[in-house]
Formats: C-alpha cells, sequence, structure tokens
C-alpha cells in the first residue's frame, strides 16, 4: 500500500489496520476538562473517516458518533467571512503562526490587538465579530451552521447548546481576549454578542463522517464534488489550505506538517480534520490531546495514512 497510486491503494484495508492497531494505544493524552462538558466524553472513543473525491467514505470506530468540533469551525467560519469581506479581513488578523498556546494574549499586546491568523481563539472572535457584523447573533449563528450543513451536505448537523452554555459560563480567557481587542479598535459589536456567536460556533457537532465529507470542497479546488457547487473559489480553497497547514495545530502547526504533511485543523474536542488535495478529506477523532491541545491518538493516525499512501502534499 505504501506510495501506491489512489487507485491502487486498498483504503478499506489501511483504515482498518490504523484503527485496529491503533485502538491498544494506552496514552492517549488528556481530554480537555476546563471545558467542563468537553471533561465528560469518553476518552476510549476513536473514529476515522475518509471522504474521497470520487465518492466513497470508508470509516472505522466510533465514526458516527456525533463530537463536538470546536476549533474545527473556525476553518468553515473563516471561509464564511472571506466571502462577506473578502482580502479585507487581513487588515484585522493575521496569516502567520503564531508559536504561542491558542488562547495566548501575549502577542495581542506586542502586536498591538491584531491576531496573529483566523485559527487561534483571538483570530477566531475576529472572524465572528465579522460575521456578525449587521446582523442578530441568532442569525449569524445561523448562517455559521447553515455553511457547515451546506458544506456536509447534511442537514442534521447541529449545536450541543450544553456545550455552548458551558463555553459561555467558562470562557474568561476568550472575554479577556475579546475586550483587549475591544480596547485597539479591533472588535466592532459588543463583545458579549461577539462571544456569543464564537461560543455557539465552536459547539457545533458532528461525527467523522459529516466532518469529512463537509471538507470535500478544500480537497476538491472549492467544488463540492457531489453536487458540482462551487462553495469558494479555487485560489480561496488553496488559501485557507496553506492557512491550515501552517496554523491548523497552534504550536504545534510545524511539527504536523513535518510528520503528516495535509493541511489540517485541529479542535479540542478531540477531533482534526485534514485535507489531500485532489485526493480525500479525512476526519479523525480521539479525545485525548497532547501538550498543545492537538489530539494525540488522531495525530498518530494521520501520520500513518501519509506514511502508507504517499499522500503528503510534499511528495514522497
Amino acid at each position: 500500500m505504501r506510495q501506491g497510486s489512489f487507485d491502487m491503494i486498498d483504503l478499506e484495508a489501511l483504515v482498518r489496520e490504523a484503527h485496529d492497531e491503533l485502538s491498544g494505544v494506552a496514552d492517549r493524552g488528556k481530554v480537555a476538562d476546563y471545558i467542563p462538558e468537553l471533561g465528560k466524553v469518553d476518552p476510549r472513543k476513536f473514529a476515522i473517516a475518509v471522504a474521497t473525491l470520487d465518492g466513497r467514505c470508508v470509516t472505522a470506530g466510533d465514526a458516527q458518533d456525533a463530537f463536538s468540533i470546536q476549533s474545527i469551525s473556525k476553518v468553515f467560519a473563516l471561509a464564511l467571512a472571506l466571502g462577506k469581506v473578502g482580502d479585507a479581513l487581513w487588515k484585522r488578523v493575521g496569516r502567520e503562526p503564531s508559536g504561542t498556546a491558542f488562547n495566548s494574549i501575549v502577542q495581542l499586546e506586542h502586536e498591538k490587538g491584531i491576531p496573529r491568523n483566523p485559527f487561534i481563539n483571538a483570530g477566531a472572535i475576529v472572524v465572528s465579530d465579522v460575521i456578525l457584523a449587521g446582523h442578530r447573533p441568532r442569525e449569524a449563528i445561523g448562517e455559521i451552521l447553515r455553511f457547515v450543513r451546506v458544506a456536509a451536505n447534511d442537514d442534521s448537523v447541529s449545536i450541543d447548546p450544553a456545550v455552548a452554555r458551558s463555553e459561555q459560563d467558562h470562557g474568561y480567557r476568550n472575554a479577556a481576549l475579546a475586550n483587549y481587542m475591544r480596547a485597539f479598535g479591533n472588535m466592532q459589536n459588543p463583545v458579549e454578542l461577539t462571544l456569543g456567536v464564537y461560543f455557539h460556533q465552536c459547539a457545533i457537532e458532528m461525527s467523522c463522517v459529516q466532518l469529512a465529507n463537509a471538507g470535500l470542497f478544500l480537497a476538491n479546488s472549492g467544488r463540492d464534488p457531489r453536487t458540482g457547487i462551487s462553495v469558494v473559489s479555487k485560489e480561496r480553497a488553496r488559501r485557507i489550505n496553506a492557512l491550515m497547514l501552517m496554523c491548523g495545530h497552534y504550536d504545534g502547526s510545524g511539527d504536523f506538517a513535518y510528520k503528516v504533511g495535509f493541511p489540517g485543523k485541529s479542535g479540542v474536542g478531540g477531533g482534526i480534520l485534514a485535507i489531500v488535495p485532489g485526493r480525500a478529506s479525512i476526519a479523525v477523532w480521539s479525545p485525548g490531546l497532547d501538550a498543545q491541545g492537538n489530539s494525540k491518538l488522531g495525530t498518530r493516525v494521520l501520520e500513518r495514512i501519509a506514511h502508507q499512501t504517499g499522500w503528503s502534499i510534499f511528495g514522497v
């Protein structure tokens, strides 16, 4: 299977073997309990789904179980915000790796309230502020949810209200980030309203099957291969993938690019969405996190898939 052509790869066997062999791993990291609802998730959950451009979806484990996608939602929110304001977004948020934790406030002080990129919390809050402009929070939340449902081609995708409440009740750091950016004039709506949108966005729950399907447009130059509908332009899909590669795993992004070689976005719910341009969209889920807040077992799965398929964007 290693380094074979796309047609020759026995994807079902590869995914099944990866799941079976890694299911026995004891050290899966630590479940994110700073959001109490996430702390209740069974750490033994483990799922893989690979959706290919030719219409297959190969799965293993708990691939139909819904989980909180958390920061993976930032990919879809970014696509939506860019559709609204285009490159004007980059006046309010950067495009560089952070090198610091996802909820760090340190860089904001040095860089005058402009977050490094749209995938750290501060940057995603700015993106939520852009989406909220001219809307009530309920309308903005609905717009994000509709976009994700269209991308997944599944109207059953929903928001977990218990997770949203848990985020809101314990989101002190995010409130600090938002207020700090407000002090620099980089928040245009009332902080509490923007944070409400952000917390609900992060509380979207999806299964690995739904998530892998939702990423297909990024693997297909912005076009949904199932419907032929253009979700974003080819150029925008390429740029979102570039940001996922550079910034999608917080201060672990360089290591992920080195070991895996796919554009990817992680979430503290234990999910990772990885994009293989021209081939597939992959979703993995294992709730235990490493020190950088990325799924420990999920990263190992993707490293294995990259190694055995030769799909890395950097070549074999």
